[in-house]
């Protein structure tokens, strides 16, 4: 395990995913995992693998009070990346610094750019020259290759490929397993299925499945 070097962040949301990012926090070293904020008050004083939940999204301007000013966004993205918008933008309003997070057991290339608050999970792939937006999750084994352009709070979610120049836009949901063609644009706030095969482009707010995928009707950015 890499040494931790100390720097108390919170975590923002206490299910699955938080203790994903937990494991990853204290894997790589970034920092100190120190508090869970969690809105469901039915976890208050439990704890996410031995960190504590202190409270709800209120507890902002505590924690900055205690020293504690760096974040990180603990809630997945089942389909629907509002919520982690919301309380990234929440936070960094409060005073909050997002932090980024990269397991070891991933392979980032050297010519890529990161931006705050994304979280690269186990054995996932960043080519040369990706750009990955802020509060992003590039889940587990998942591939963002060369030249790709990921929108903020985008969810690439687990074993996902996303070939060479693909471009997302702000809050897109590529669902796990899919596949995304290269050079292929996937608009604003669109929704890939699990295991579809994208093949042309995707309007925004449009939701695809199947091989090749193909839109439902009615799916729009107010229904996410």
């Amino acid at each position: 395990m890499t040494g931790n070097n100390g720097t108390p962040c919170v975590v923002l949301g206490g299910g699955g995913h938080a203790a994903v990012v937990i494991e990853i926090l204290r894997e790589s070293g970034v920092a100190q995992p120190t508090a869970v904020l969690e809105r469901d008050q039915g976890m208050w004083g439990a704890d996410v693998l031995g960190v504590p939940v202190l409270g709800g999204d209120d507890k902002f301007a505590d924690l900055l009070r205690d020293g504690i000013g760096h974040f990180i966004v603990g809630v997945g993205a089942t389909g629907n990346t509002a919520p982690r918008r919301e309380l990234f933008e929440r936070a960094g309003e409060a005073g909050l610094t997002p932090l980024s997070a990269t397991h070891p057991a991933a392979t980032v290339s050297g010519h890529c750019e990161i931006h705050d608050g994304t979280v690269v999970c186990a054995q996932a792939v960043v080519g040369p020259r990706a750009l990955i937006g802020g509060n992003v999750i590039v889940n587990t084994a998942a591939v963002v290759e060369h030249d790709c352009v990921v929108g903020d709070h985008t969810h690439v979610a687990t074993g996902a490929r996303l070939a060479g120049t693909v471009k997302t836009g702000i809050g897109v949901h590529i669902g796990a397993g899919a596949v995304v063609k290269e050079s292929v644009s996937i608009g604003e706030g669109a929704l890939i299925g699990a295991g579809a095969v994208v093949i042309r482009d995707v309007a925004p707010g449009t939701k695809v499945v199947g091989v090749p995928a193909k839109p439902i009707p009615h799916h729009s950015l107010e229904d996410r």
